[in-house]
């Protein structure tokens, strides 16, 4: 096996140290502010078997650069909004890196420090995903 010359649990301890992280239960409290966009990152299989945060936007991790570039044939207009941006994954690792490079990218954005994981664990609201 090759050695990495990075790992990712060093990958995502760099980009958390240079992004904002918002806790499970500061983020409940924005849940209704509609200067807020929750993004789920999470695949559409883990929506479906777990729920997402009520309104969240769902942006598969692989798109999320594409998305939000105004110039790229894949933009959604919701990033061309005034608003705080919050994404998340399952545990925060997935979200720690997009966010780390949206941010290179200009887009300002922060992310769910724990995840959906620890959101349901704090029983935070959740709706069903078919």
């Amino acid at each position: 096996m090759p050695q990495l010359k990075v790992t990712a649990a060093q990958m995502v301890a760099a980009a958390r140290s240079r992004i904002a992280e918002i806790d499970t239960v500061d983020a409940m409290a924005m849940i209704d502010n509609p200067q807020v966009v929750f993004v789920d990152l999470r695949d559409v299989r883990e929506r479906q078997r777990s729920g997402a945060i009520p309104g969240s936007y769902h942006c598969p991790r692989g798109m999320a650069e594409f998305w939000v570039d105004p110039d790229s044939p894949y933009f959604k207009d919701i990033f061309a909004q005034d608003k705080r941006f919050i994404f998340h994954c399952a545990s925060g690792w997935r979200s720690a890196l997009t966010v780390a490079t949206l941010n290179d990218m200009g887009f300002e954005a922060a992310h769910l420090k724990d995840g959906f994981i620890d959101w349901a664990n704090h029983d935070g609201p959740i709706e069903p995903c078919t």
